[in-house]
């Protein structure tokens, strides 16, 4: 039996991330699993960066993420089925970001969404072919 399933979306894609988000829910019910929900926020990079934004830019911008990832989640699989998501909002790169999220909640499945590919991602987005990659558990690929 699956513990839980791991859906990663990017909020910044507006509802093109539905689809993950509805199959991740139904490989989630199929095993009675918990269906853990998470989008990653670039991170600054140097650190002398950071000091071009207001000190509390960071948890001003996670709380946006978080409210944008609920609304996204509700508007997709509706209010009740959203009450039951965790919701995680991380910072970081983003591949990396979900593998740690996929280890901490002790996900059995990581649900992604491939994107159109360019020419150098060939057959998925750079992200997604990171988190196959590198996942130690199972990974569903949604096109």
């Amino acid at each position: 039996m699956t513990k839980s399933v791991l859906c990663a979306v990017d909020i910044s894609n507006g509802d093109h991330d539905a689809p993950v988000l509805k199959q991740a829910a139904r490989l989630a019910d199929l095993d009675g699993a918990q269906l853990d929900v998470v989008t990653v926020l670039p991170d600054f990079g140097e650190r002398w960066v950071s000091g071009f934004f207001e000190p509390d830019f960071h948890e001003k911008a996670v709380n946006e993420a978080h409210d944008q990832l609920v609304h996204l989640c509700a508007a997709a699989l509706g209010e009740e089925r959203n009450a039951s998501i965790r919701h995680v909002v991380a910072t970081g790169t983003a591949y990396q970001e979900i593998l740690k999220t996929a280890e901490g909640a002790g996900s059995d499945l990581i649900v992604i969404g491939a994107h159109t590919p360019d020419l150098k991602d060939y057959l998925l987005g750079p992200n997604a072919a990171r988190v196959v990659r590198h996942s130690t558990a199972s990974v569903y690929v949604v096109r």
